[in-house]
């Protein structure tokens, strides 16, 4: 019988865990049941851009940081719209340092990574427009 992994001891124990990834809240990165996440401990205060780890009750959460608070971080997923705030460091089991697509690693520090992560987040008030566009074009066609 299988029991359910606690993360934050395997990673305190390991050094990492590893797994795949549940959930369309990080696509286009990371595509639920197929992408593998490598996730490390960290130190010190993460950075803005960062994908932090966390639990939210008794979910694990994986989103990127958008700004970073002298206490806290404002975090958001690449694929939703609102912001999460008041995560903190307490709160943080480990950071994302690669994932596997098609056996292939991609690390955060890769430059095609980077380039990625810059171009989502700066692309993040025309999504948000497209979004709401859609939205009431649905609305007005349902009517």
């Amino acid at each position: 019988m299988n029991q359910p992994v606690d993360i934050e001891e395997f990673i305190k124990q390991n050094g990492f865990f590893m797994n795949t990834i549940v959930g369309s809240s990080m696509y286009p990165m990371l595509r639920s049941k197929r992408d593998a996440v490598l996730i490390r401990p960290y130190e010190g205060r993460l950075k803005k851009y960062d994908v932090p780890l966390y639990k939210v009750g008794e979910e694990y959460v994986l989103h990127r940081i958008i700004k970073v608070l002298p206490d806290s971080y404002i975090i958001r997923g690449d694929n939703r719209m609102d912001k999460e705030y008041g995560i903190t460091d307490q709160d943080i089991l480990g950071v994302l340092t690669s994932f596997y697509r098609q056996e292939k690693q991609i690390g955060v520090k890769d430059w095609r990574y980077q380039i990625y992560v810059r171009v989502w987040h700066h692309g993040f008030p025309l999504r948000l427009l497209y979004k709401k566009c859609r939205s009431v074009a649905v609305k007005r066609r349902l009517k």
